[in-house]
């Protein structure tokens, strides 16, 4: 019989997509009161992959990538969704539209997981009408897209930013 475990504690990743790229200290500042310090930044990306956020953002946002320097467990993605909702709202424009949109996602050895609020067939229901999406998995050193992956997360640059990001996650991990 199998016996359950404690998980392996994870990097948190937020992935912010802004138009408010004037903003983005201040962003930065909310997400580490929150989350604590931030351990890598991505620089900014653009976000040429769909216009499904022009109408509601205003324009076309761009998209940055945050890990923090605290080891998370998994188990807390619906609560790290819950809270980067709430936090979009500070954001918004006086019409109600995001202006910053908060993607929390937990990254491991072995692959990277978003929250989502979006029920498909392949998520993973968890509380409170969020779902967990396995986004990429890591396999032959590199992180491999799957059927569902965003585009944005199955650009190269996303990837290798990813791939900079485990390492720094390798380095931090306790040891089992």
């Amino acid at each position: 019989m199998a016996t359950a475990k404690a998980f392996q504690k994870c990097s948190l990743v937020i992935g912010v997509l802004s138009t408010a790229e004037d903003r983005r200290a201040e962003i930065t500042s909310i997400l580490e009161k929150e989350f604590g310090p931030i351990l890598a930044e991505s620089p900014v990306l653009k976000f040429p992959f769909t216009d499904y956020y022009d109408s509601e953002m205003g324009q076309r946002p761009v998209r940055y990538l945050l890990q923090f320097r605290a080891l998370v467990d998994p188990s807390d993605l619906a609560g790290f969704k819950t809270r980067t909702n709430e936090m979009e709202k500070t954001f918004a424009a006086s019409d109600g539209g995001r202006r910053v949109n908060l993607d929390p996602g937990i990254l491991s050895l072995s692959s990277f997981i978003l929250a989502t609020c979006k029920d498909r067939a392949h998520r993973i229901p968890l509380r409170d009408g969020i779902y967990a999406e396995t986004t990429l998995i890591f396999k032959n050193h590199d992180f491999q897209s799957l059927e569902w992956t965003y585009a944005d997360y199955r650009s190269d640059e996303i990837r290798r930013i990813l791939r900079e990001f485990r390492e720094k996650y390798k380095k931090v991990m306790p040891k089992l």
